[in-house]
């Protein structure tokens, strides 16, 4: 069986920069859920597609035309969408918004859930998302739920804007995360929480160093013990 490491958590815990850190250092298989959601939202916009349109949308996510491609220094992994390379609008604050609606569609859900499981293959996987622990990998080996508070949050995702040469607006930022909070912990379909049986970490105030040594830590201990499931 493939290990599984299901990384859950508001955003701007550090779920991103901490999964890929840990499938780097471990050598496994990274599967980074919110950019499914992403991309369904971009793709709706760029064909003009209303999002209260549920059928539309659900076809939209069963047939998704996306290809994740390592660039040719190895060290970044590029995202094509229907044959165009879509990085500079993956992570824009639009789409992060887009996804929070999209993904409380519990149509537009079920139609990416095998697509999300596919991705469990050996040596192991790091998932990252907001269900991965309860809904997509209820089995995993290792469940960890990252969270902190949404003023440190919200300085976080100003930073990143910041550094990237955009403008940002520290109020407007906090404001938008405690927004999707309340949509991802709400919807009906997959809301937002702990597995019963997760790490509950809170990041505030510390290092994503740190964070990735504490669990590399844990799932160093469930590999020497065979326990993985």
């Amino acid at each position: 069986m493939t290990t599984v490491l299901a990384i859950d958590g508001p955003g701007g815990a550090g779920k991103g920069t901490v999964s890929k850190r840990l499938a780097e250092s471990l050598g496994w298989h990274l599967l980074d859920s919110g950019a499914l959601y992403r991309l369904v939202g971009i793709a709706a916009r760029k064909r003009g597609v209303d999002f209260a349109n549920v059928a539309q949308l659900t076809d939209i996510a069963r047939d998704l035309d996306v290809e994740f491609r390592v660039a040719e220094a190895g060290e970044l992994v590029r995202t094509w969408l229907e044959g165009e390379q879509i990085d500079h609008l993956l992570r824009t604050e639009t789409a992060g918004s887009d996804a929070s609606v999209v993904a409380a569609i519990p149509e537009v859900r079920a139609a990416l859930l095998q697509r999300q499981r596919d991705f469990a293959v050996p040596p192991g996987l790091v998932a990252d998302g907001r269900d991965m622990g309860t809904v997509v990998f209820p089995d995993a080996d290792l469940k960890v739920f990252l969270t902190a508070s949404a003023e440190e949050r919200a300085h976080r995702r100003y930073k990143q804007l910041k550094e990237q040469g955009l403008s940002a607006n520290l109020r407007a930022l906090r404001e938008e995360l405690q927004a999707r909070d309340r949509r991802d912990s709400e919807r009906a379909a997959a809301p937002l929480k702990p597995a019963p049986d997760a790490w509950v970490l809170d990041t505030t105030g510390i290092g994503i160093d740190e964070v990735v040594a504490m669990i590399r830590e844990r799932i160093a201990g469930i590999l020497s013990s065979g326990e993985s499931k």
